[in-house]
């Protein structure tokens, strides 16, 4: 496929097929979680990947970036990570007696923001600004990032030692929160096959990964996506939706607007990478999970009496009218 200054979406599909064939050489399994990546690609929007240590998120990830033919940047978190390790600073120059902008690692198309909850809140802090407006402010400088940016944040579950709670704030800039989970027999039989050689990681060109994409044609599909329509009674009931959350008594906390129009983006993606032209309430319903997981807040009742976030959003899901 080459690049276009448009797109229809039988080629957004087909762009899509690409994406996933070249992910398969090196991720096993863990077709949901490449599923809901390329809907927050061509979303123009943020995931965080959840699961227990040694569960690939990180080279899925790297997967992903090298399929998609990006400018990839990677941050190990660490507790010692400080704003200025992600977004660069001004040094001053002695020879030319002026400041020169060193650009952090954020400033790429990808960013991996590998194990993101092992530093503080106030080094995540960092990342806002980028993720919602695809800038970063320097010394009262706006510098742009490109509109392709997207961050695929990884971490372990918070039960793990060593770690920090994600800001509610940073939570409710990620699109998806994806759980990864361990792999069925059938996969881990394959993954040490593939892998079990014991001559270190492997890289994803190792793998046989190759760019099927590219900035250019990412921005078409993007355009031809926005083009999807969201008829007034799906975006009525996405609303209701979301506004259930705020309402149920066994949530404190409820999903933002933002998580709305997030989701409504979302749906568009998921009709187009499905050849439709129209969002329809199923695309609304097998989303809404990963949307809202991570924006919800329990009740203290809620929570003495065991009830999952999972659950309830199941029982929004099927308690809200969704139009015929």
């Amino acid at each position: 496929m080459t690049d276009a200054q448009t797109l229809d979406l039988a080629q957004v599909a087909a762009l899509a097929a690409d994406i996933r064939e070249q992910i398969a050489k090196a991720v096993v399994g863990q077709h949901a979680a490449v599923e809901h990546m390329l809907i927050a690609l061509m979303a123009r929007g943020h995931v965080l990947l959840e699961g227990p240590p040694g569960t690939a998120k990180t080279f899925l990830a790297q997967s992903f970036a090298a399929a998609i033919g990006l400018e990839f940047g990677r941050i190990q978190f660490t507790p010692d990570l400080m704003p200025g390790d992600i977004l660069g600073s001004n040094l001053f120059n002695f020879q030319t007696s002026q400041f020169t902008l060193t650009h952090g690692p954020i400033f790429c198309d990808l960013l991996l923001a590998d194990e993101i909850n092992r530093t503080p809140p106030k080094t995540q802090a960092a990342l806002l600004e980028a993720m919602q407006e695809r800038r970063v402010t320097l010394d009262g400088t706006a510098h742009p990032l490109p509109d392709q940016f997207m961050v695929v944040a990884t971490q372990n579950p918070i039960e793990s030692q060593g770690v920090y709670p994600l800001p509610e704030a940073q939570l409710d800039r990620f699109l998806f929160k994806l759980d990864i989970a361990y792999p069925s027999l059938e996969e881990e039989l394959r993954i040490v096959t593939r892998f079990g050689e014991n001559r270190g990681a492997p890289s994803p060109a190792d793998c046989g990964i190759v760019p099927v994409a590219s900035r250019a044609l990412l921005e078409a599909a993007t355009r031809a996506v926005s083009a999807v329509t969201l008829a007034q009674s799906v975006a009525d009931y996405i609303v209701r939706l979301v506004r259930a959350t705020r309402e149920s008594p066994d949530l404190a906390g409820g999903a933002s607007p933002r998580a709305a129009v997030l989701l409504a983006g979302a749906a568009r993606a998921r009709a187009a990478l499905d050849g439709r032209d129209y969002v329809v309430p199923d695309d609304v319903k097998a989303l809404a999970p990963s949307v809202l997981r991570h924006r919800l807040l329990l009740s203290p009742a809620a929570e003495i009496e065991g009830k999952q976030v999972e659950a309830l959003v199941a029982y929004l899901v099927e308690q809200t009218e969704a139009p015929r």
